[in-house]
């Protein structure tokens, strides 16, 4: 943040729409910033067009190490991000389900997955509320993204 301030420059936060909606990141760490590029960006939507850049500009932009490694917070040696979260393709899609297209847990649970992952990524979009109102404003790429016209309360008790 300093350099930014020193170079008149605007710091972009990393976090990506998956991280962001079950509080996989941390205030003032990597959610810290003037504007979020990929806030409203799935993470497996970020790995794809990760590998489109690498393919279409015809060189390496994004290093191979990075698109093959198991997510990472990196808080601790050996950790990944699955020791947290079910694997992305799954929440991402639960996420998508509940997110845009407004299912509850009863339908998600209906369409194929397992009731206990489900209930457990509900909980933490409603317990992650509180980041998400601290998050810097995000550039809007889905149906339903964070921000203005999302708000989920942050002080009252919601079973899933």
């Amino acid at each position: 943040m300093a350099l930014c301030n020193k170079r008149g420059a605007l710091l972009l936060a990393t976090g990506n729409k998956s991280e962001l909606s079950v509080g996989y990141c941390t205030l003032y760490g990597d959610m810290n910033g003037g504007l979020g590029v990929i806030a409203d960006v799935p993470k497996m939507a970020v790995y794809r067009v990760a590998r489109w850049l690498n393919q279409t500009s015809g060189r390496e932009v994004i290093p191979d190490p990075i698109l093959t490694k198991a997510p990472s917070a990196e808080l601790r040696p050996n950790q990944t991000d699955q020791d947290v979260l079910p694997p992305y393709e799954v929440l991402d899609d639960i996420l998508l389900r509940h997110i845009e297209r407004h299912e509850p847990a009863e339908a998600i649970v209906a369409a194929g997955f397992d009731a206990d992952t489900v209930q457990k990524v509900l909980r933490m979009v409603r317990a992650a509320e509180f980041k998400r109102t601290q998050a810097p404003p995000g550039l809007k790429v889905t149906d339903r993204a964070f921000g203005t016209g999302w708000r989920m309360p942050i002080a009252a008790k919601i079973d899933y």
